[in-house]
């Protein structure tokens, strides 16, 4: 199987278990959401989703943020992990929207990792989720699948793997894509005991087959 026939069977089988594939993080519009990916940063979205609807009644918009000091939004957010950074991070993040953004939140990757607290990776999801962009957020999820399935080979680096994926996933899927590998690594294919019986890709995952001596 060359590397194109596996990247379009993987596909292929996610596109058919997973027909509908979106972030698991409530939000309303792309400030609330770039708000929930910051502080889902090493935290999951379940305990993001608990604390944000308090968080965005109290700063329902870039505006009220950016006035509210770090010590005031910790308040809210002190059970996820690393509030006191993510506190100052979002303070800062909010003032530079409204000071240069208008309080709009930026459309390209550079102006959306000059924001405190935003990596290449929250950039990535904020263009594919908001602006349907061509992005591939790695996260943890994404780098592990990939590597499992054959999607990479020996990938070192979350951006070595965003490049091996978006050169061979077409553009006008590689949203969704993004969200089935992270789905599929959050619920499936887990760092420590992957479920590979309820897995649908076992007939191309490279993990699967090495470990079993199964070759479909």
């Amino acid at each position: 199987m060359t590397i194109k026939e596996r990247y379009r069977r993987v596909l292929d089988l996610f596109e058919a278990a997973m027909p509908v594939a979106e972030t698991e993080l409530h939000y309303d519009n792309p400030y609330q959401l770039l708000v929930a990916v910051i502080l889902s940063a090493q935290c999951t979205d379940k305990r993001v989703n608990m604390i944000t609807p308090a968080l965005f009644e109290a700063y329902p918009t870039a505006e009220s943020m950016a006035a509210a000091t770090a010590e005031e939004i910790y308040t809210y957010i002190k059970s996820v992990s690393y509030p006191n950074n993510k506190a100052k991070s979002l303070a800062g993040m909010a003032r530079m929207l409204v000071e240069k953004y208008h309080g709009e939140v930026p459309s390209d990757i550079d102006s959306l990792m000059a924001l405190p607290g935003v990596g290449r990776k929250t950039a990535n999801v904020i263009l594919a989720v908001v602006f349907n962009r061509a992005a591939m957020a790695v996260d943890t999820h994404v780098f592990r699948v990939s590597e499992r399935i054959g999607l990479t080979t020996g990938s070192k680096t979350p951006l070595s793997t965003e490049k091996a994926l978006v050169k061979y996933i077409p553009e006008e899927i590689i949203p969704k894509a993004h969200h089935w590998l992270i789905l599929h690594g959050r619920y499936v294919c887990k760092a420590r005991r992957p479920e590979c019986l309820d897995c649908v890709l076992t007939e191309v995952c490279r993990y699967y087959q090495k470990n079993t001596g199964k070759n479909n």
